[in-house]
């Protein structure tokens, strides 16, 4: 279709990714979000986990199961955090300390029961916080019917955790959501395809272009017809693709030179 060779087009893609990435970490700061809440989605990259060998592993960093966490303001649906990485305390600390860093003052902070987030918690903000979790019930199945989906949630209970959340609003109700949508909006991310990513700095890179789209470029029926970025006070107008291309030939000026 471009005449180009697919490999350069790649390329591009992920040093766009890259300046995506760079970009937001240092714009979407300062941020006067009052509810944030968090969550994890699965993906895999090369191979799922169960088919990676020590030597597919040596030989394809970052090959198996690869978490996306990631965190949304509830009143401006802005996404200000995420982290590619594992399933584990040292990712829920490091991408914590990285939500913690982009705030301006206390926030209440919901999460589902998943045991890492209340040590992560304790650990990045002390009792600087508001933190209530949101602990679902489901209904036992077996492992056939759970292969593809969650047993069915039969129910759920609010517990706070540390400092005083308003209970009614401990939920993961929109960061939920916000999985889908970015399951939906990355093809890399959809079940039961051929399109995952063979290497994990092509994932990351097409995990930054989704949200910097989110954040910038598409407007919300919810917000008004802005962005979220806009709803933040972080820009005052809808962005274009044609804004990060400029921020790409910036980036790539200095080389030039």
């Amino acid at each position: 279709m471009t005449g180009v060779a697919k490999k350069t087009v790649m390329r591009l893609l992920v040093e766009a990714g890259a300046v995506a990435d760079a970009f937001q970490s240092r714009t979407l700061v300062n941020l006067p979000c009052k509810r944030i809440q968090v969550d994890e989605l699965w993906s895999f990259c090369y191979a799922k986990a169960k088919n990676v060998t020590p030597e597919m592993a040596e030989g394809h960093p970052g090959a198996g199961s690869v978490w996306i966490w990631a965190a949304i303001c509830a009143d401006t649906k802005l996404v200000p955090s995420w982290c590619v990485g594992n399933r584990d305390e040292e990712s829920g600390v490091a991408f914590l300390t990285d939500v913690a860093r982009r705030m301006t003052g206390r926030i209440q902070l919901s999460s589902d029961a998943f045991p890492t987030y209340s040590k992560a918690v304790e650990e990045v903000f002390g009792t600087d916080v508001d933190y209530g979790q949101i602990i679902k019930i489901f209904k036992g199945g077996t492992v056939a019917d759970a292969r593809y989906s969650p047993a069915a949630c039969v129910g759920a209970r609010r517990v706070a955790v540390m400092g005083d959340p308003d209970m009614d609003h401990v939920s993961t109700s929109y960061v939920e959501r916000q999985n889908l949508s970015l399951r939906m909006g990355v093809r890399r991310l959809t079940r039961l395809t051929n399109a995952f990513s063979r290497k994990i700095e092509n994932h990351a890179a097409a995990v930054a272009l989704y949200y910097f789209g989110y954040n910038f470029v598409r407007s919300h029926r919810s917000l008004g017809g802005i962005t979220p970025a806009m709803a933040a006070g972080v820009t005052d107008r809808v962005w274009e693709v044609s804004d990060l291309v400029a921020l790409l030939e910036k980036a790539e000026s200095p080389k030039a030179a």
